[in-house]
């Protein structure tokens, strides 16, 4: 079951149906489009985000009103147990620390409350803030999965993995 958790300036809450639009409109910002896409329905996107099996997601929210969304899944392995993490929030807040501390919050959850050990991130390998937000969370890099995901424009584009042990969170 999935709880409100409260960070520093965020809070995060449970998603719902009435954050489609919201949400939709923060994934078609040009800045947030070109690391997520979602097609031509970004409300049928975030939909299926919302309903996809195994997957939790959370609206973002900051000074009452919805900046983006997080979301994680777990590997439930015994042998290969861990968590993984993405997030998007609006870019008219980015680099104001709000989505580390969005990241720092779910973090703690997932290592204190849901018992794992160990968390990974995989963000672009040219999305230099993000990776400087995961680092001040705790992240350390893994390394470069080379083509790992399709860009807007058909190429192949390489990812950075990332994982934080529980012992490496910062508060």
């Amino acid at each position: 079951m999935q709880t409100t958790l409260y960070g520093a300036d965020v809070v995060l809450r449970p998603a719902t149906a009435d954050d489609i639009p919201a949400l939709a409109a923060i994934r078609a910002e040009p800045a947030v489009y070109a690391r997520w896409r979602g097609g031509e329905d970004l409300a049928a996107a975030v939909a299926e985000d919302l309903a996809a099996p195994g997957e939790y997601s959370y609206a973002i929210e900051n000074e009452g009103r919805i900046i983006g969304a997080i979301q994680w899944s777990q590997e439930s392995d015994p042998d290969y147990r861990h968590a993984n993490i993405d997030i998007y929030l609006t870019s008219v807040l980015h680099g104001r620390g709000l989505g580390t501390d969005a990241v720092r919050t779910l973090a703690r959850h997932l290592l204190t409350e849901r018992g794992h050990h160990r968390i990974a991130i995989d963000p672009a390998a040219d999305n230099e803030a993000a990776i400087r937000s995961y680092r001040k969370v705790g992240f350390q890099p893994v390394g470069i999965m080379r083509r790992y995901e399709r860009g807007p424009d058909g190429t192949w584009h390489d990812a950075l993995l990332m994982d934080l042990l529980a012992e490496d969170l910062t508060d």
